[in-house]
């Protein structure tokens, strides 16, 4: 592999990209225009140490998940972003695979709506970004690794996640997420990593092979959610899933109706963001 040559291309990206094209403030007059290493690590969910070892060419095979995140951090074109990934001794995704890049204008809206939580998840339930809104109100993913990542795994084989369910609630929406990823199967059906995750699945849920086996067919709707945060108690929001034309993705959005306690407490938590509430 390239190693070097990696390394500059990441260096060379990182000092074009200024802290605003990244959603970042500006802060205090810097030496260059572009993100710092620390910026760029923390907007790609990895340390600055190893940041700073594959710009220096000392650290080797990056896997896919850490050049789809450098990619997506630098807010890289599609070609740019191919050419990433071979640099990295990787083949690009192909058609045939869940398409992971968020494109620069879907990067924009989570940068400009900066006080709703908003997420972004590929076709096969995969967390690929998610705001600080978004983090504080449903838990910081920012260490979460492979299958953590996953909606689908956390739910069935995880820990699970903070929205209330009724039993038809919960039965609706564990059937609409099995039939999403079934049908993410069929659109990608050369995606190793999908198959791995369905069959995991299948093998440590009995309610997702039952699921899968009937061929459960439902699909996600627009709902009130509960949230139960761990600080704030109990949110009520309105709850959306805007798909983006073209790319396979899935944009979760979470608003409070305007003058209720829900929208104060959500307000909340936007400003005070992951750190621990007061009692």
């Amino acid at each position: 592999m390239a190693t070097t040559e990696f390394g500059r291309a990441v260096r060379r990206w990182r000092d074009r990209t200024p802290p605003a094209a990244a959603g970042l403030p500006a802060g205090a007059p810097r030496r260059t225009p572009g993100l710092r290493r620390e910026e760029l690590a923390m907007l790609a969910g990895m340390s600055a140490d190893y940041v700073t070892r594959l710009e220096q060419g000392r650290a080797t095979r990056p896997s896919s998940q850490i050049v789809e995140a450098l990619a997506r951090a630098l807010r890289l074109s599609g070609d740019e972003r191919a050419h990433l990934f071979r640099l990295a001794g990787l083949a690009p995704p192909g058609p045939q695979t869940v398409p992971g890049f968020i494109t620069p204008s879907v990067q924009r809206l989570l940068d400009r709506l900066t006080g709703t939580p908003m997420a972004v998840y590929d076709a096969s339930w995969t967390l690929l970004l998610a705001n600080g809104p978004y983090a504080a109100l449903m838990g910081d993913p920012s260490g979460r690794r492979g299958d953590e990542r996953n909606a689908v795994w956390r739910h069935f084989l995880g820990p699970g996640g903070r929205a209330r369910h009724t039993p038809r609630s919960l039965r609706d929406f564990e059937t609409a997420l099995v039939s999403d990823l079934r049908a993410a199967a069929g659109r990608y059906p050369a995606d190793r990593r999908l198959r791995r995750l369905i069959a995991e699945l299948r093998a440590g849920s009995d309610r997702f092979a039952a699921l899968w086996d009937t061929g459960a067919v439902g699909s996600h709707e627009a709902a009130r959610k509960t949230i139960d945060h761990p600080q704030a108690g109990a949110v009520t929001l309105d709850c959306d899933i805007l798909s983006v034309a073209g790319s396979d993705l899935r944009i979760m959005v979470y608003t409070a109706e305007p003058g209720t306690e829900d929208a104060e407490r959500l307000a909340l938590l936007t400003v005070l963001g992951t750190q621990t509430l007061a009692d």
